[in-house]
C-alpha cells in the first residue's frame, strides 16, 4: 500500500498529512518539514543551520546530555536539519516507544535548550566545521560556482556562515527564527510505519498544537546567469584542479516534461559510465577519475551544475572539452543507443527506488511538494517509455541555454 495525503486541522488551518501504513516492521518514521524555512529563508549567513543544532542540544530542563540519554534509553532518534528550502524534524524510534518519542519532541518543541553553553558549543562546533572546509576543495569550488552563476543573489551567499557571522549570533536570534519559522501553518507531516492512519493524525495534531502561528514566506526563484564567465579561487595547497561548471535551464519543476529533462539528464552526465560527460572526460581522454552533470530542479531555482577534478595543466584542456561536449549534445542530439539504454535503466530500476517506506515516504513528499499527484513518477515511466528519439532530440536542442557555461575554479595560481 502505498501513500496517501490527507488534510488535519490544527487551529483552524489544514495541514498537510502523508502517511502510509506499513505492518513490515514494528518501526515508525515521522517527519515535520517546515516549507520556506531552509537556508536561503535567513539573510543571516548560518543562522538557520545553527537553529536546527541548537534544537539537537535537547531541552533546557535536561540539558543536552540528559535529553540525548534519554533517547539513547529507547533507542528514539529525533534531529534536525536545515535544507536549501525546508526545515526538517526527524522522529524515528520502535513502535513500542513512539509514544515516549512524541512526549520527548513535545517537551523539545516547548523548551529548547536555549542556553550559554549550548549556544557557546554549538558555535564552536560550526567555528571547527569552517575551519575544515577551508582545505575542503570541493566545497570551494561549489561554493565558487555559486557565487558566479547566482551573483547578487541568496544562492550566491555562505549560506552556511561564516566565522563573523557564526561569532555573532545571539540566542535571541536564534529563537526569533525557531518561533517565527516553525509554524503549525507551513508544516508538512509525513508519517509512516506500523501505526493506523487515525493514530497519526492524533499524534500530528497534538504536536502541531505546541507550535505557533507564523507568516506566510515566499521562496525566492532564482535565475543562473549566462554570462559565461570563469571565476578562480586560488589555493597553494591543492594539487589538482577542482572544476565545478554550471549554466541557466529553463524549466519549472511543475513541468508535465520531467520525464524528459530526466532522461536529458542522464545521458548527458548522471549516468556514470556512458554518459557524455563521463565518456568523453573520463575514458575517452584519461582527464579525471570521475565527471557528472546534473538538472537540478527545485523550486528556488532550475539549472545546469557539474563537476570534474584534474591536474592542474589539464585544466584548460578540460574546461574545453565541456564546453564541446554540451555545444554537440544540444546540437546533435543523442542517438537510438543512447536512448535505449536510458530508458531500460531509468524504468527497470523504478523498483529499487521504493523498495523502504522512507523512499517511498520522500517520494511521496515530493510529489505533494512540487504540486504532482501521488504516484507521478510511475506515470512518468510509462512516458519514459514511449518518448521518441525525435521528441527527446527536440526538446534537448529547446534547451540551448545550458551551453552558456560558467565555471567556478579552485586552482594553483
Amino acid at each position: 500500500m502505498g501513500a496517501s495525503v490527507f488534510d488535519i486541522d490544527v487551529k483552524g488551518s489544514k495541514v498537510p498529512l502523508i502517511f502510509e501504513e506499513n505492518k513490515a516492521l514494528p518501526i515508525v518514521s515521522m517527519q515535520i518539514v517546515f516549507t520556506n524555512s531552509g537556508q536561503l529563508s535567513s539573510k543571516k549567513d548560518g543562522l538557520v543551520s545553527m537553529s536546527a543544532a541548537l534544537l539537537n542540544e535537547g531541552t533546557k530542563k535536561s540539558g543536552s546530555v540528559g535529553f540525548a540519554t534519554k533517547l539513547d534509553d529507547k533507542a528514539i532518534t529525533i534531529s534536525s536539519y536545515a535544507g536549501r528550502e525546508n526545515f526538517v524534524i526527524v522522529v524515528s524510534s520502535l513502535k513500542s516507544e513512539f509514544k515516549t518519542a512524541v512526549l520527548l519532541l513535545e517537551e523539545l518543541l516547548k523548551d529548547p535548550n536555549y542556553t550559554d553553553d549550548s549556544l557557546s558549543k554549538i558555535k564552536m562546533q560550526k567555528m571547527g566545521w569552517l575551519e575544515q572546509k577551508k582545505s575542503d576543495f570541493d566545497y570551494i569550488g561549489a561554493l565558487t560556482l555559486r557565487q558566479n552563476i547566482f551573483e547578487g543573489t541568496d544562492l550566491a551567499r555562505d549560506y552556511e556562515g561564516t566565522p563573523k557571522s557564526i561569532k555573532s549570533m545571539t540566542l535571541e536570534q536564534m529563537k526569533d527564527f525557531i518561533h517565527s519559522h516553525l509554524g503549525y501553518n507551513n508544516a508538512i507531516m509525513v508519517i509512516g510505519g506500523d501505526l493506523s492512519l487515525e493514530d497519526a493524525k492524533d499524534v500530528s495534531k497534538n504536536i502541531l498544537s505546541n507550535l505557533p502561528k507564523t507568516e506566510n514566506k515566499v521562496l525566492p526563484k532564482l535565475k543562473a546567469s549566462d554570462k559565461e564567465i570563469i571565476k578562480y579561487n586560488y589555493n597553494s595547497d591543492t594539487e589538482q584542479a577542482y572544476i565545478y561548471f554550471g549554466a541557466p535551464f529553463d524549466f519549472d519543476y511543475s513541468s508535465e516534461e520531467q520525464y524528459k529533462a530526466k532522461i536529458m539528464e542522464y545521458i548527458l552526465g548522471g549516468g556514470g559510465f556512458g554518459s557524455r560527460i563521463m565518456e568523453e572526460i573520463r575514458v575517452k581522454r584519461g582527464l579525471a577519475y570521475s565527471a557528472y552533470a546534473s538538472l537540478q530542479r527545485t523550486k528556488s531555482a532550475s539549472y545546469l551544475s557539474g563537476y570534474l577534478q584534474t591536474k592542474l595543466e589539464n585544466e584548460q584542456k578540460a574546461k574545453e572539452i565541456v564546453r564541446e561536449v554540451i555545444n554537440e549534445f544540444t546540437t546533435k542530439g543523442i542517438t537510438q543507443k543512447e536512448l535505449d539504454e536510458a530508458k531500460e535503466f531509468l524504468v527497470g530500476s523504478e523498483a529499487l527506488r521504493v523498495e523502504t517506506l522512507s523512499q517511498r515516504l520522500n517520494r511521496a513528499f515530493d510529489d505533494y511538494y512540487y504540486g504532482r499527484p501521488l504516484g507521478f513518477s510511475s506515470e512518468q515511466n510509462k512516458l519514459i517509455d514511449s518518448v521518441t528519439l525525435k521528441e527527446m532530440n527536440e526538446f534537448i536542442a529547446s534547451h540551448k541555454e545550458i551551453t552558456k557555461l560558467s565555471f567556478g575554479v579552485v586552482t594553483k595560481k
